[in-house]
């Protein structure tokens, strides 16, 4: 069964289909708040068409991809995966990936929208390295799933991942079929994904569905996402930005060695300079526009990057993320943004 033929099931099972993060995917299936409370208290499943992976194959791939990304490469055991930036040589965010150690190859994942960003970055650095860079995005499909059931929704369809680390690789045989499961890297995000031929997506869907998931489509995926504070790629995270702005600790590692723009990550980290921090806020009324700014008094201290009004089980809330200096960033502060009375707020947020 082809791809197309999968998104045929898909939308003759409700769902509505756009753009989301580069690609065709399902916006919704009918309900977004119910597909929003299956992500958040139960188990939500989805269409991962939007990830692109690359395999880095060569003898020099460890070394390579461990001098362009903020995280450990070169010690990342076989069967294991980390969040990383690429960054520029003065610090600033190109990219976000995960790559994982597959043995004989590196496969690293980004969404569609990165992709030529990473392969044209790739490229440029690919000078005397033994390192080739393939893209098998359309030999590689995946089903992702969300919420703290979905390790036992897992073991229901009869795929065992309960015993998964965070960043953490599984090839099992599931039904004839051979898949890979694949436990989140992000410390908020609660959930897995599952790799697999595309010809054998239609079927590990039907089975989740059976065992409990819900469909989810990316207008409940990006609530899920800002109430847990997982920044996004070209919305929370731009090439303006510094890695230790976004708040995301696990994407650096400070003992892996030398990497592009690692000067100016060490010196922030040695001297403390940080001015600005990535947060939450908790505001009335509707959503205000991505970019509005934070003030207070008269005076711009930060602004939103995402911001939605969510249906908690506790009831609707309009929650931000964004960027703010440091000296508003205790919880409980109050702060204006597009002329409202705004609190900062943890993240995660709960209701």
């Amino acid at each position: 069964m082809s791809v197309l033929t999968f998104q045929d099931k898909l939308t003759a099972s409700g769902a509505v289909f756009g753009r989301y993060r580069g690609a065709e995917t399902p916006l919704v299936f009918g309900n977004p708040a119910a597909e929003f409370r299956a992500l958040l208290e139960g188990c939500g499943h989805y269409d991962l068409s939007w990830q692109a992976k690359l395999v880095l194959s060569g003898e020099d791939r460890v070394r390579w991809l461990n001098g362009m990304v903020t995280n450990n490469i070169r010690d990342l055991a076989v069967g294991h995966g980390v969040y990383c930036f690429v960054l520029t040589a003065q610090g600033r965010i190109v990219a976000d990936l995960v790559a994982y150690n597959r043995g004989d190859y590196l496969l690293v994942t980004t969404d569609h929208s990165q992709v030529q960003t990473v392969k044209d970055t790739f490229d440029h650095y690919i000078i005397m390295d033994d390192v080739e860079v393939a893209d098998i995005s359309d030999k590689l499909a995946a089903v992702g799933l969300a919420g703290p059931q979905s390790a036992r929704l897992l073991e229901t369809a009869g795929i065992s991942a309960s015993r998964l680390a965070p960043g953490q690789v599984a090839d099992l045989v599931w039904r004839n079929i051979g898949i890979t499961v694949v436990r989140s890297t992000h410390p908020h995000w609660d959930g897995y994904e599952v790799w697999l031929a595309p010809d054998h997506t239609p079927t590990v869907w039907d089975a989740l569905a059976t065992a409990g998931a819900i469909p989810a489509g990316s207008e409940a995926l990006e609530w899920y996402r800002i109430a847990q504070g997982v920044p996004r790629y070209g919305i929370d995270l731009s090439q303006r930005d510094l890695p230790q702005e976004t708040e995301q600790k696990h994407a650096l590692n400070f003992t892996k060695g030398c990497y592009i723009g690692q000067e100016i990550v060490e010196r922030i980290r040695a001297r403390a300079i940080l001015h600005r921090t990535f947060t939450g806020f908790v505001l009335e009324g509707e959503s205000p526009k991505t970019g509005t700014k934070i003030t207070d008094g008269d005076k711009n201290v930060g602004e939103i990057t995402s911001c939605a009004r969510i249906p908690f089980p506790s009831g609707e809330r309009t929650v931000a993320l964004g960027y703010l200096r440091r000296e508003f960033e205790p919880p409980g502060t109050a702060v204006h943004i597009d002329g409202r009375q705004a609190t900062v707020q943890s993240i995660p947020f709960s209701f």
